[in-house]
């Protein structure tokens, strides 16, 4: 990631802010990436969507939304469904790098962010997307006694510069418009860290 060499990375989420919290700042400090962001459900919420397009223009993506089912009781989703869901989303092209959730999840817990990880892992496992390798996102909460934090033992582990975060902050509060108190904001660390695969067999180990 540190090379300068312009790359194709594919960023496949749940909700939309998933991808500021977990890789905004990996997002914003390599500006000269091609990144395409797929978040898989809340398109036909009208104030959480417009909200992700407007944070795509300050981290210089692009993306789309989908609509899976998010509702409060978070009924798990066809397994089917939700990789079609991916596929028609996500531009048929080969990616140098897919990010994306971690198998379970980055807090205690969401199912949505475990369903998608599997569903990402094993679409990349069966040749239906490609990339050269695969990043899944590295944080914990103890089991909901602290914030999420990076996994310091993770793969890769970035401390983020103070602008960086900064401006990674000001999406989450102003652009999302989640309240200083918030869990969100409480939350966006300021460090981000990813378990990387190159192996698609380890991946889905």
């Amino acid at each position: 990631m540190n090379s300068k060499t312009p790359k194709s990375i594919a960023v496949i989420v749940a909700h939309p802010d998933d991808e500021t919290l977990w890789a905004g700042g990996t997002i914003l400090s390599h500006p000269y990436h091609k990144w395409f962001i797929v978040c898989l459900c809340r398109a036909n919420d009208s104030e959480r969507a417009p909200r992700f397009y407007n944070a795509l223009k300050l981290l210089k993506a692009e993306g789309i939304m989908g609509n899976l089912d998010d509702g409060p009781d978070q009924h798990p989703l066809d397994e089917k469904e939700l990789e079609d869901e991916i596929l028609r989303l996500l531009p048929a092209t080969h990616f140098d790098l897919i990010l994306t959730h971690n198998s379970t999840g980055e807090y205690t817990r969401h199912r949505r962010h475990e369903e998608v990880n599997k569903a990402v892992l094993t679409l990349w496992h069966n040749g239906n997307i490609s990339a050269n390798e695969l990043w899944t996102f590295a944080y914990e909460d103890g089991n909901k006694t602290y914030f999420p934090q990076s996994v310091e033992s993770s793969d890769i582990v970035e401390i983020l510069p103070e602008k960086i975060w900064l401006k990674k902050y000001a999406i989450i509060t102003e652009t999302y418009g989640f309240e200083k108190n918030s869990w969100e904001a409480e939350t966006t660390p300021k460090s981000e860290a990813f378990w990387q695969f190159k192996d698609s067999h380890n991946a889905i180990l």
